[in-house]
């Protein structure tokens, strides 16, 4: 019976199972239809008295772990950019003036001292966010679990592969809801940069096209192509040095422009593949529909619903205030977003690990691995929020 090793049914197989994991015989093939490894957690050899999860000898070990890196790395600045306490000073354009050259009278001078103090705009970003990851190693795991030193030594690096994997992923988690943060503000407080474009399509063709209708064969093409000539349009207008695509502050307007080395674009990924596809691969100029540099996203905010996002988010308002929204906020069909790289981004304000000192009754040693972390946004650059609705 497949994984019940008793003698009375698999005698023949349990010794020879048994004899390949304590190291007496070298390893071979078993009668799958009687007992099938299908990555059972443990084997039934019994475990090493440390940690209880590694059978206590192998004669040979496969340590499965791969290297995990972040997404959203264009999100990352220096701690010496965005620190623990940072002010973020601006300065709002004023209105030109005329030109004294032509009030010149006999008799009279022309006061070069009046005052014209600049418009300037503060920003403050406080706090931080921390927390930690431990592992425990155990001296005699050596003796107990592995056949050698450089085997130990294998299994430790393993662990530690692990432990950056998952600090990887933390990283990675908090920046999608840094972004989640970012969109919902713009859907709530902010949609004049929140771009429809089912909407805009049919308001520009005289069609009256729903999702469903956009993926047929007959649509597709072309209204893709005109989203990778809207989302251009767009990315270059935010070239330009406009009091668009951001909050403005009252009484304290900024100009903003964003130059292509200093724009991130977000596109989820089925568009981006789609297009690829469906669209470039009928195309005879393989850049006719290239979409800007972007980084691809699989999903939003939860790998079961991709395209959605359920924020309760923190945003700026135009009094210069944070508001949040009163309950969560769902925004479906989110096609992508575009932003100034000043529009928000993660810091790593400390980060450092250190071991415990050895514990000679238990005979192990602790491991901490600390991060301090800020995830900012400034409403007050730009961004666009593309929906695909």
């Amino acid at each position: 019976m497949a994984n019940d090793l008793t003698f009375y049914q698999l005698s023949t197989i349990l010794n020879e199972i048994h004899k390949q994991a304590t190291g007496e015989n070298s390893i071979a093939p078993v009668n799958s239809n009687e007992f099938v490894s299908v990555g059972a957690k443990v084997l039934k050899t019994g475990y090493d008295t440390t940690i209880n999860a590694i059978s206590q000898v192998l004669t040979r070990t496969m340590f499965s772990v791969r290297p995990y890196s972040a997404k959203f790395k264009s999100l990352m600045v220096s701690n010496q950019k965005f620190g623990n306490i940072t002010r973020k000073l601006s300065i709002a354009d004023k209105d030109f003036e005329d030109d004294d050259r032509q009030k010149t009278v006999d008799g009279a001078s022309i006061d070069q001292y009046t005052v014209n103090k600049p418009n300037i705009l503060e920003l403050n970003f406080y706090g931080s966010s921390v927390y930690q990851k431990s592992v425990t190693i155990y001296k005699d795991q050596l003796d107990q679990a592995f056949n050698s030193a450089n085997e130990f030594g294998s299994f430790i690096s393993m662990l530690m592969t692990n432990i950056n994997d998952m600090l990887e992923q933390a990283r990675e988690n908090l920046s999608r809801a840094t972004i989640a943060n970012f969109i919902t503000g713009k859907v709530s407080g902010d949609t004049d940069n929140v771009i429809h474009l089912i909407q805009e399509y049919n308001a520009l063709t005289g069609l009256s096209l729903t999702k469903a209708d956009v993926y047929k064969p007959e649509n597709y093409k072309d209204f893709m192509q005109w989203v990778s000539s809207r989302v251009q349009e767009l990315a270059s207008l935010m070239t330009e040095r406009t009091q668009k695509f951001h909050v403005n502050v009252t009484d304290k307007e900024i100009s903003r422009h964003t130059p292509y080395d200093r724009m991130n674009m977000y596109i989820h990924a089925p568009f981006k593949y789609g297009t690829e596809s469906r669209v470039l691969a009928d195309t005879f100029h393989d850049n006719y529909i290239k979409l800007a540099d972007n980084e691809v996203v699989n999903f939003w905010q939860s790998i079961d619903t991709p395209d959605t996002i359920n924020a309760k988010a923190t945003y700026l308002i135009e009094d210069g205030t944070l508001t949040t929204t009163p309950a969560e906020v769902t925004t479906a069909d989110v096609f992508g977003v575009m932003f100034d790289k000043e529009a928000m981004g993660m810091t790593l304000v400390n980060q450092w690990s250190s071991p415990t000192p050895f514990n000679a009754k238990g005979g192990y040693s602790n491991i901490f691995w600390h991060e301090t972390a800020r995830y900012w946004i400034d409403y007050t650059e730009n961004g666009i929020v593309l929906l695909f609705d």
